[in-house]
């Protein structure tokens, strides 16, 4: 049986014979397949077995009145529609079956286009139940694409603003290098070495950078693999130390490591978190360039852990700092501090890393003063090597 066929199966109750065979053949006539009742008891087992979407009962019968059948109709299958027949004196009878969610009521006598209105409502109210049942049923996977819709529409967006950094950064580099082949030319048109050694420098020196974007591409795709495990939190810190500790010592910078003894365990992966802190460690140990003061030049790596945490890493140095401007967009896609010299992926990186732990990444910076980064990495649940999520920060 369809559900349009469902709908119009009617249960009709009254006590008057002459009532449910006239108003038998009227709903006959009008297209509905008709089960009659004469008294509540008997109409009830009629319901519990045939189920139809519509029953039209008396108020005044013997026994089970047409009001207790609607409660007991209603506290069965709540969604079916019930219209009350009712004669001129019930009429407060039938205002109260409406409190009890009745769907109309008709008077006595019955006129066919009463009915037909009141049976209209009832098939309406069925059908928009109907439509609100398929609509909820299939609005899970309504969601679902349309969230998938907005992935793939943020994820296009991201790759056209990564193209147009890496475009930015590239032009760059091609404007070097054609400007240190310019040089050479020259040299070789004048034979001045003077020119040849400058636009040897300028060439080297892009050619340089072509390599180190390479490199933090090759990284970045890396960062992507994330594999998070259970692990002393202070390793990742200590392997990042060894990568930088050379390029520290060559800018005359002190490298001093405060690791927290009583750190438990932490789930995160291990080579990322490196990668992230040395990105970090070298930023620090960069912003001493072209500072000409005698300043003791200092970096300095601890771990703690904060509240609500499982670790909290701090990359502290003393050197250039940076400005509001600077600061506003320091973490942004190929946002660099260091001019021409940078390719803007490294903190970048580092904020996706950290994302993908489930931490955060702060900054606190004075320009001419120094810069300190703190990334905090939250618990891991209890049984799992999952991240928790932190309590406060």
């Amino acid at each position: 049986m369809t559900p349009e066929e469902k709908n119009m199966k009617l249960l009709l109750v009254d006590d008057e014979e002459g009532i449910r065979r006239v108003l038998g053949i009227t709903l006959l006539d009008m297209g509905y397949g008709v089960i009659t009742s004469s008294n509540g008891q008997e109409a009830l087992k009629l319901f519990e077995t045939h189920q139809p979407a519509i029953v039209l009962a008396d108020i005044k019968m013997p026994g089970l009145d047409g009001i207790d059948l609607l409660k007991a109709i209603k506290s069965r299958q709540a969604d079916t529609e019930v219209i009350m027949i009712t004669g001129h004196g019930d009429m407060e009878a039938a205002i109260f079956s409406l409190k009890l969610e009745a769907t109309d009521f008709i008077t006595k006598p019955i006129h066919a286009g009463a009915l037909e209105i009141a049976l209209k409502r009832a098939k309406e109210r069925i059908a928009l139940r109907a439509q609100l049942a398929h609509y909820t049923e299939h609005l899970e996977l309504l969601v679902a694409e349309k969230t998938r819709q907005l992935l793939e529409a943020e994820r296009m967006a991201a790759v056209g603003q990564t193209i147009a950094g890496l475009s930015h950064t590239i032009k760059n580099i091609a404007g070097g290098l054609k400007g240190g082949s310019f040089c050479v030319e020259k040299g070789l048109e004048l034979d001045e070495p003077r020119y040849l050694r400058q636009g040897w420098e300028i060439v080297k020196g892009n050619v340089e950078k072509i390599a180190r974007l390479s490199l933090d591409m090759i990284h970045f795709a890396k960062t992507t693999q994330h594999q998070a495990r259970s692990c002393d939190p202070n390793r990742p810190l200590n392997e990042a130390a060894e990568l930088i500790r050379s390029q520290a010592e060559a800018a005359g910078v002190e490298l001093r490591m405060e690791l927290s003894p009583g750190l438990g365990e932490v789930a995160l992966d291990p080579e990322t978190i490196c990668q992230a802190l040395h990105n970090l460690a070298l930023n620090a140990v960069e912003s001493f360039a072209g500072i000409e003061d005698k300043r003791r030049r200092e970096v300095i790596l601890k771990t703690a852990q904060p509240a609500g945490w499982g670790v909290a890493y701090y990359v502290i140095d003393n050197g250039s700092g940076m400005d509001e401007a600077a600061r506003a967009q320091w973490g942004e896609r190929f946002f660099t501090t260091k001019g021409s010299d940078g390719t803007g992926i490294g903190v970048m990186m580092t904020k996706y890393i950290v994302d993908k732990h489930r931490g955060e990444m702060n900054l606190q910076t004075t320009p001419g003063a120094g810069t300190q980064v703190v990334v905090r990495l939250p618990k891991r649940d209890e049984g799992t090597d999952s991240p928790s999520t932190p309590i406060n920060g």
